[in-house]
């Protein structure tokens, strides 16, 4: 599975990708590191499920959803991702995202 940890802030700023994450995307990790994931949304990705994702991480709630995302060479692929809080003393510290193409 390819694994994308992505802080806190409101922009959701990537901080480590791993290597699943090149062989799904066609991005390094060193390509995408302080950038945010909205880097593989483009003009099919499903604004309602992005809506959803938006919502959950406002509230620190868990998230899972599958939307067409698109790979650095622009060709499209449907994501299937979790998203789930990683927190210190009840509060996020970090968003752990588990994606695979679905």
């Amino acid at each position: 599975d390819s694994i994308l940890i992505t802080d806190s802030s409101r922009q959701a700023k990537i901080l480590y990708a791993n290597k699943a994450f090149k062989k799904l995307t066609g991005y390094d990790a060193s390509e995408v590191l302080g950038k945010t994931p909205k880097l593989l949304q483009g003009s099919a990705t499903d604004k309602k499920v992005i809506a959803r994702l938006s919502d959950a991480l406002k509230n620190g709630k868990r998230f899972e959803g599958t939307a067409i995302n698109y790979r650095k060479d622009g060709t499209p692929f449907i994501m299937h991702w979790r998203v789930v809080p990683v927190k210190v003393s009840r509060q996020t510290k970090v968003w752990l995202a588990i994606q695979r193409e679905a």
